[in-house]
């Protein structure tokens, strides 16, 4: 008699019966189930899972698709994946190194010994659909880490043999798609044909490679240009070309050999003469009277703030900080988002009308008196403290809405200097697995809450996409509008955040949905040799999250 264990399907809230060792994807067509989209992966126990594994003992399972954040993330991993096997069919002697998302895709380094033309472009996108079409199988192969090491300094891929000789596991998965191996740090559709749609195409010296909308899977992302982003990521790997380390394993391999100091060191200079050059701008142009500072959750905008106040002091400007909290239009008055609440993210939950007013009086050099929001009574009151902008002033403003034209669009553009901060990733786990730039800001922004605000790990994770979704509507789209970005993220940050972050996301629990994203970032950050955060200097935008600044906060 065949042995069973009981599925608890979360999807259709289901009890199944299913022969021992079935496989999810056994499962799923077991369970009368019908996601319009397939089911990509499953979460089993609240672990994202391929649906080529199998299940010995009860369960519970949960079915996803691409409309989640995690079936996403596997179909995009899936389409690395056959980009690369594509790149070793046509160019044997080449290579691909998938390195930033950037213009609602990911651009791709593609060296092939010359410089990328379009034919190239639409030589790979056509040998990708092929792949697709045939709907090969893709295998997960799981062996001792000697093996994978073995097994990928024989096919040259000395980024994927350093991350492997400095993670310390006794094993590791790999997969194989006809004949063709490489590693991912996480799952992977089980055949190509579930590759339903992806988009290839010249972009600057290089390719991107674009991906279903997670809202609609049928269409591509828009394409939106992004040059000033995509400078900002070139600078970067300026500088790690100036340290020499562009993946983890390069970055774990010379902190064992003892260099963490001096990479602390000079990362910390090399940001902090982006902020020196940033206030030169700003000190050459005499008709500004206004720097305008804008960037996501947790993306250091106010240690940003604050040191670059140092820089213009220095230029002999005297920053005046401006914030916009106390701008609020009264309660009654603020906008609600779709659930009812109120929409404190929204542009118009300001008083636009106020700040366009006493802005320009103060650059007229008369005196106004600021608003204070009282958030207890839900009121805007008179603050009593009166302003007056000497001729060495310069007001500092720093708020999500910064860079929105629509705040400051009665001020005169040519007084205004806007700058985009924010945390954009800056080390590769190796040449075909990017790390994604929203990691960084939820890390930071777990410890922060952790530590200053008395909120849990999984009330953080709870909360970030909704986080999100008001990035995307309030502060994305308006990033290109900068005169200057700054890049907050670090190339050792991770490991410096590991030793905080983990003790808090060891705290959410296993029988909650949070659990799913935890136990992710959980087995991120162990790729990172950690390093601890007291070598920082007390000027260090980590800080503002880390804790022991020089700056208040």
């Amino acid at each position: 008699m065949k042995q069973t264990t009981h599925i608890y399907c979360r999807n259709n809230d289901a009890m199944l019966e299913v022969p021992m060792g079935s496989s999810l994807k056994d499962i799923y067509q077991r369970s009368g189930l019908y996601l319009p989209n397939q089911p990509l992966i499953a979460k089993v126990n609240n672990k994202v899972e391929g649906l080529g594994f199998r299940v010995y003992r009860n369960k519970d399972v949960e079915f996803l698709d691409i409309t989640s954040a995690s079936g996403q993330r596997a179909y995009t991993r899936t389409l690395f994946f056959i980009l690369c096997k594509a790149v070793r069919d046509l160019y044997p002697n080449g290579a691909v190194v998938i390195d930033i998302p950037v213009s609602n895709g990911y651009y791709c380094n593609l060296k092939i010994g010359r410089p990328v033309k379009p034919k190239d472009a639409e030589a790979l996108r056509e040998r990708m659909q092929q792949i697709i079409d045939a709907d090969l199988p893709i295998h997960r192969h799981e062996v001792h880490t000697d093996e994978a090491i073995k097994l990928f300094t024989k096919l040259g891929a000395r980024s994927k043999v350093k991350l492997l000789e400095t993670l310390g596991t006794l094993y590791t998965v790999y997969y194989d798609l006809d004949g063709y191996s490489d590693y991912f740090y996480g799952s992977l559709l089980t055949s190509t044909g579930q590759v339903k749609l992806f988009g290839l195409e010249l972009y600057y010296d290089g390719l991107l490679l674009r991906i279903p909308s997670s809202k609609n899977p049928s269409m591509l992302g828009e394409m939106t240009r992004q040059d000033k982003m995509f400078e900002i990521f070139k600078e970067h790997h300026r500088w790690q070309n100036i340290l020499g380390i562009g993946t983890v394993g390069e970055f774990n391999a010379a902190v064992q050999k003892g260099y963490a100091s001096h990479i602390i060191n000079v990362s910390e200079a090399l940001q902090e003469k982006k902020i020196t050059r940033i206030a030169d701008m700003v000190a050459e142009r005499p008709e500004v009277r206004m720097v305008l500072i804008a960037g996501p959750s947790s993306s250091g905008k106010t240690t940003t703030c604050k040191r670059l106040s140092v820089q213009l002091a220095v230029n002999e400007i005297r920053p005046v900080p401006i914030s916009l909290d106390d701008y609020f239009v009264d309660r009654d008055r603020t906008p609600r988002d779709e659930n009812g609440d109120f929409d404190y993210e929204c542009l118009h939950a300001l008083d636009i009308d106020l700040i366009n007013e006493q802005f320009n009086a103060l650059f007229r050099g008369e005196e106004v008196e600021l608003p204070r929001y009282n958030f207890q009574t839900g009121r805007s009151e008179k603050s009593g403290k009166k302003l007056r902008l000497g001729p060495h002033d310069m007001l500092v403003v720093e708020g999500i809405h910064a860079l929105n034209p629509d705040l400051t669009a009665q001020i005169p553009e040519a007084q205004k200097f806007r700058v985009y901060a924010s945390a954009l990733t800056t080390i590769l786990l190796d040449t075909h697995n990017y790390i994604p730039t929203t990691d960084n800001r939820l890390l930071r922004r777990i410890i922060r809450d952790v530590k200053y605000r008395g909120c849990s790990a999984r009330d953080t994770i709870h909360r970030w996409p909704s986080v999100r979704a008001g990035e995307n509507k309030w502060i994305f789209p308006y990033q290109e509008n900068a005169d200057a970005m700054f890049n907050t993220a670090m190339i050792y940050e991770l490991a410096a955040i590991r030793t905080q972050a983990e003790p808090a996301l060891e705290q959410v629990p296993e029988n909650c949905p949070e659990f799913t994203e935890a136990y992710r970032l959980r087995k991120f950050l162990r790729y990172f040799q950690p390093i601890e955060f007291e070598a920082l200097p007390p000027v260090s935008l980590l800080r503002e999250f880390l804790g022991g600044s020089s700056f208040n906060y």
